[in-house]
Parts: C-alpha cells; sequence; structure tokens
C-alpha cells in the first residue's frame, strides 16, 4: 500500500500564530463573560463560518448558524415530523402540483438599520416569494438552487395577497414540502439584500431565535437573544461560536469548562475521553456529557462509472461486489471510532430512515465471498495488478487506510492519494477520480435523498459514480410522484436493491452525531439531521465545573 499527497500544502509558521491569536481573543472575551450574569451558551465549530447568508448554508458550520439565525415555512421537529414555522397553515391540490401557505403575521424580523426609523416590520407573503426566487436566481449561484429551480412551474412562485402564498410544481414531487424545512429555503426580507449588498453574508436579518451581535471572522462569533421572537422556547441570553481548528484543542476547553459543547470526533483523541464501547470514561463524568444519537448521513466510497480511464476492474460487477464484502466495517468501527455508528450493511438509506429495515439484505464481512468472487472472475495475482487508487482527503485517511488494508488482505493492491479537501471535491465532479471517499447527509429527511445520488439523469452533484440503470431511472421516476407512502416505500426498496447489487460504490457505515457537553447543560434537543437547536436549550448559572 503507497500513500501520497496531493496538493496539501505546509503552513507550519503561520498556524501557530493564527491560534495564539484565536487563543487570546478567546480568553479575553471569556474573562468578560465570567463578570457577567448572562446565560451564555459557548460552543465550538471546527471549521470557520464562511457566510451568514442562507443561500450558502451549505456545510455545517453555516447551517448551524443559520439555523439561529432564520426560519423557514415549515421545519421538522425532533422526530422528523414535518410542523409549521412561519406558515401557519398549507393546503395541497389533489393533483399534487399546487400549494397554498398561510403566513404567519406575529412573526417579526430582527430590529436592523435596514428597516429605517421603523428598525423592523412583520413577515409578509412577498418575503416569502422574494426569499425563494431568489435562491433560484443565477445571478446568486446559491448551491442549493437544485431544491427548486428545476420543479417550479413558469411563474410558480406568487404571493395572492399580504397572507398567501402559492407554489405550482410542473410535475408531482412527493417529498416537496421536505424541500421547503431546508436551510437555503429560509426567509429573509428584501431591505436587508438591497442595503448591505455583497455584506448580507455578514450583515444577517432574519426571524430567527438568535440575532447577530459581532463577528470576528476566524476567531469568534457573538448571537444575542431574539426578544421579539414569536415562541417563548428561548431560554439562553447569547450565544458564543468560538472556531478553534485543532479539535483536541477543542476538547481540552471543554474539559476546562470554556466550553459548553464539542461536536465530532478525532480518533488519536477519542480514547481519552471514551471507553472502547463508546461510554464516557468515568474520570470524565464530572467534568462533561456524551450524547450520542442517530444521524441521516452514510459514509461510503464511491466508484467512477464512466471513466474509460478508471481501472478496468472497476467495470465489473462482481469485482465491486468483492470490494464490499471484503471490509470488516463493524471492526472499523470498533478500532477507529470507538463504536460511533452502525455497519452500513443493509444497503444506503441510513438506520433511521424509512424504507431503512435491519433486515434488509446488503454487503457483510466474508472474506470467503470476496476471495470466491474474484477467483471466479480470474482476478490476476497481487503482483501483476495494476492497483487501485483510493482519493481522500487527511480528515479520512484513517479510514481509508484500514479499508486499504483489508482488501490487500482479498489480495488487491491499493495506493492512497491524500487531496485538500476542496480538491478531493473537484476531483469528484470533474470525473477524474476512480475511487474517492465521500459522505452524503440529508438535505432532508426522506429517501429520495439518498437514491437521486443514483438516478441517471442527475448530474455530479449528486451522481458522483455516474451510475446510470434504466430500470432504476423508471422507478424513480414512479416513487417521485407516488402520494401513497406504502407504495412510495415500496418503490424505494426496489431501487435500492438495484443499488446493491450494482454496487456502484462501497457502502461503509451509518454515521452518529456526538455531542459532548459541558455539565452546565440541562437540556438540549438532538436530531437525525444534526441540527443544533438554540430553542429548548436550557443551562445552569452554575460554573461547568
Amino acid at each position: 500500500m503507497v500513500i501520497s499527497f496531493t496538493g496539501i500544502k505546509s503552513s507550519k509558521k503561520v498556524y501557530p500564530f493564527i491560534f495564539f491569536c484565536s487563543m487570546l481573543v478567546f480568553l479575553l472575551t471569556s474573562c468578560k463573560e465570567e463578570k457577567s450574569s448572562k446565560l451564555i451558551f459557548k460552543y465550538n465549530q471546527i471549521n470557520p463560518i464562511t457566510s451568514l447568508d442562507p443561500a450558502f448554508a451549505k456545510s455545517q458550520n453555516n447551517i448551524w448558524a443559520c439555523h439561529h439565525l432564520y426560519n423557514t415555512l415549515l421545519r421538522f421537529d425532533d422526530s422528523l415530523q414535518l410542523v409549521p414555522d412561519l406558515a401557519k397553515s398549507f393546503t395541497v391540490s389533489d393533483d399534487g402540483k399546487q400549494y397554498e401557505f398561510v403566513i404567519n403575521h406575529k412573526v417579526k424580523f430582527h430590529q436592523d438599520p435596514c428597516f429605517g426609523a421603523l428598525g423592523s416590520r412583520n413577515l409578509n407573503a412577498h418575503d416569502v416569494v422574494y426569499s425563494l426566487n431568489r435562491l433560484i436566481d443565477p445571478e446568486i449561484q446559491s448551491p442549493g438552487s437544485w431544491l427548486l429551480s428545476d420543479k417550479l412551474s413558469e411563474g410558480g412562485l406568487s404571493a395572492l395577497n399580504d397572507s398567501t402564498v402559492s407554489i405550482t410544481l410542473k410535475e408531482r414531487f412527493a417529498p416537496f414540502l421536505s424541500l421547503l424545512a431546508n436551510k437555503y429555503c429560509s426567509v429573509i426580507p428584501k431591505e436587508a439584500v438591497d442595503y448591505y449588498g455583497v455584506d448580507f453574508r455578514k450583515n444577517p436579518v432574519g426571524t430567527g431565535p438568535m440575532q447577530l451581535k459581532r463577528w470576528l471572522e476566524n476567531e469568534a462569533m457573538f448571537l444575542i437573544k431574539n426578544k421579539d421572537y414569536y415562541r417563548n422556547t428561548v431560554h439562553v441570553d447569547a450565544v458564543k461560536i468560538s472556531f478553534i481548528t485543532d479539535r483536541k484543542m477543542a476538547y481540552l476547553e471543554l474539559l476546562n469548562g470554556n466550553l459548553d459543547l464539542v461536536s465530532g470526533i478525532e480518533s488519536s483523541f477519542l480514547h481519552k475521553l471514551l471507553n472502547p464501547d463508546g461510554s464516557l470514561k468515568v474520570e470524565n463524568e464530572k467534568k462533561i456529557q456524551y450524547i450520542k444519537s442517530p444521524f441521516l448521513n452514510t459514509e461510503y466510497l464511491g466508484i467512477n462509472w464512466k471513466s474509460d480511464k478508471a481501472n478496468p476492474w472497476l467495470k465489473n460487477k462482481a469485482f465491486r461486489q468483492a470490494l464490499n464484502y471484503a471490509v470488516d466495517k463493524s471492526l472499523m468501527l470498533e478500532v477507529l471510532r470507538n463504536n460511533i455508528g452502525k455497519a452500513a450493511t443493509e444497503g444506503f438509506i441510513p438506520e433511521g430512515l424509512p424504507p431503512h429495515t435491519k433486515t434488509h439484505k446488503g454487503y457483510s464481512f466474508s472474506l470467503h465471498k470476496a476471495k470466491w468472487l474474484l477467483d471466479s472472475i480470474d482476478f490476476p495475482p497481487f503482483k501483476q495488478q495494476e492497483g487501485l487508487v483510493i482519493n481522500t482527503n487527511a480528515d479520512y485517511l484513517d479510514i481509508v487506510t484500514f479499508v486499504a488494508k483489508q482488501w490487500e488482505n482479498a489480495g488487491i493492491k491499493v495506493k492512497i492519494e491524500v487531496f485538500e479537501s476542496s480538491l478531493l471535491r473537484e476531483g469528484m465532479r470533474s470525473e477524474k477520480l476512480d475511487i474517492f471517499r465521500a459522505s452524503w447527509i440529508a438535505d432532508y429527511p426522506d429517501a429520495e435523498n439518498f437514491l437521486c445520488l443514483f438516478y441517471g439523469p442527475n448530474p455530479a452533484p449528486p451522481n458522483y459514480t455516474r451510475f446510470k440503470s434504466n430500470k432504476l431511472d423508471n422507478l424513480y421516476d414512479l416513487a417521485v410522484k407516488e402520494t401513497d407512502s406504502q407504495q412510495r416505500m415500496e418503490w424505494y426498496r426496489q431501487i435500492e436493491d438495484i443499488v446493491i447489487e450494482e454496487a456502484p460504490m462501497v457502502f461503509l457505515f451509518y454515521d452518529q452525531s456526538s455531542l459532548f457537553l459541558s455539565n452546565r447543560v440541562e437540556e438540549i434537543s438532538t436530531n437525525a439531521l444534526n441540527l443544533l437547536e438554540i430553542e429548548g436549550l436550557k443551562l445552569s448559572r452554575l460554573s461547568p465545573q
């Protein structure tokens, strides 16, 4: 096995200085906060927030912040059931193409200079139409435009009056209401975009439970409670978001009582926090809490289906099946992630999302089956092979290295290429990579959002593997138009059966979210979309120590 690093530059002289400055700001502001009687919830984001414009809420760092600042027509509760948010009610026509939403007029936008002397105003239907039209405007170039751009009929967005929004689809799309709960579809006032222009990204104006107080880019962000929020569900006075890029340092800040939440895991430090079975170590229980919950995210290795330059063996179905059988996913999770996550042995749709069931037959570890399949196609001896190339970023090198060793145990030569994340994503989009480490996190909790990765007409994203099956495409077309949920689940099962059989990827594991919390957190909601909820969050005024 060979590992090479591509497109990764060393910055040894720069990072320590940046980290020192960030920590200095963090410590100084923390000292000021200790003198305050306000309840301030402090959490860390490993990756800095790049924009507070919801049209660019693509990654978790941006999504969480936008979730604090904005609302959507509908939202998901902790059980992933759609409930009203900015819309008080809605109706759907018999043909499933026409939707009407009645807006909650009690909702007010944040206080902001963009409203002039008034300081704020109430939400109306025209704000919803403006926001959704802006999302699909080609000049905005929102990465979330795909949610609506190909689904709306011409002139399909309109305000019938100040209270009612009408949306008309070209064709029936059964999961459509779920799309409207996505952060991309957050509602904003036109005045704010006109007033701030390109600087709207750092001057957000929404209707959410928090509003921006100050943003020191790459250092910290401060949010304060929206006193005009229309739901009486906010129990903290402020939120402070720090950007400590070293997760191990963030863990230490949590253990020292300087943070209330750190999300995610760092494999090299995990053993200091958790036992091998994934439970919190006794010596840490007086300092922190640990919550592990389902997360609609499937980790996988994608296989380029289209490239003529790819290793020819990747075009052989039996070979791709052998790659799946050869990986002991349960051992991988035990060794590298302290059993955080579940082995992906039932297909691509993650655990917790219908029609996923534990009885759905996928790929469990069997070195015997893997070698038998390789023998059946006369796969050549180790020394005579060209070898496979797995492409990854540095964050997942441990997982990819584990997979490579497993494949070598089956007699397959492997090389690993490590890229910067941006270069890896570009390679996935441009068909340049044979095999790539990737994940798919639910944009909305419907299995269609996972199965769309295999729909032939879809580009990359989401169809990064360039998979194409006429039978699957026909089933997909039936499923997305089917309003009977039981029948739609049956179509979904048949689609996934095709995906499992053809194996256009190596299914690795269904992820779980990991929240490490200070002991002053008394109540916090979790959900399978891994959204950090400020609403309902309760803190003790006592020191976390």
